[in-house]
């Protein structure tokens, strides 16, 4: 069974720098893939991604061995869970747990019986459609179970949270925790950076690595000399967006006046 590089490096603390990957197609990941960052987020919470889009962006990322997926379902849910982990996803970001209750239940669809309630297939992906003989007692070795905080009732329960066992990291979901403490969509605003700063030394005293996302710079670098584990620096959307406005308003600009 392949290893996890993104587990082993949160567990040796090194820094791995993402990007956010909502377009729904293995040819944009492939474009990407190859760019130099340690991992790419395939995200079906907030994209048209399901199961059937990130199967072949999984196996299109298994060709860069050096960048890791990591896989957003689109809730807590057993069934998403169990098929993004058949399809060969080690890797997840659960979004939305805001309990105890919640942090457990997610863990337990990632693991077989008795330690948890993952339904029992062994012709998957995951398996190498059953070449990999030990996977149903070895396969949760490699499997690594990442939190999204949230809300203000995760963050009211954020220790309680990383202290459940099979929680590998937690990573702290700016846009909603922004709605939720009150500040709107404005995620620069100075009482909203420091809260951000504040629950990554909240995670990193709980003894687990902190992941954020973020393209603001000055958050960026904050994060960073806090000690983030994971950071995520962009968005192939906002990516081909933003850059597509700005080629055409500096063409517009250069263009001499007639």
């Amino acid at each position: 069974m392949p290893q996890n590089l993104f587990k082993a490096a949160l567990r040796k603390g090194r820094q791995q720098f993402g990007l956010w990957c909502t377009l729904p197609s293995s040819f944009a990941t492939e474009v990407v893939a190859g760019a130099g960052y340690d991992w790419l987020l395939l995200d079906t919470e907030h994209s048209p991604g399901d199961p059937l889009t990130v199967l072949p962006q999984l196996q299109v990322i298994a060709g860069y061995p050096s960048v890791a997926p990591v896989v957003r379902p689109a809730a807590n849910d057993t069934v998403l869970i169990k098929r993004f982990l058949d399809a060969g996803a080690q890797t997840l970001l659960i979004p939305y747990v805001q309990t105890v209750a919640e942090a457990e239940a997610a863990v337990r669809a990632t693991r077989y019986p008795p330690d948890g309630i993952r339904g029992v297939s062994g012709l998957t992906r995951a398996t190498r459609f059953g070449r990999e003989t030990g996977y149903f007692d070895h396969g949760a070795d490699d499997l690594c179970v990442i939190v999204q905080i949230e809300t203000q009732e995760a963050l009211d329960n954020l220790e309680a949270i990383a202290a459940v066992p099979g929680v590998d990291a937690l990573f702290i979901g700016p846009a909603d925790l922004t709605a939720s403490l009150g500040f709107g969509a404005n995620q620069t605003h100075p009482s909203m950076q420091a809260k951000v700063i504040e629950t990554i030394g909240r995670i990193k005293a709980a003894g687990k690595p902190a992941g954020l996302l973020t393209g603001d710079a000055i958050l960026q670098e904050m994060a960073l000399a806090k000690g983030t584990g994971f950071l995520a620096i962009g968005v192939d959307v906002g990516l081909l967006a933003r850059g597509a406005e700005t080629l055409l308003s500096q063409f517009v600009r250069d263009q001499p006046l007639t």
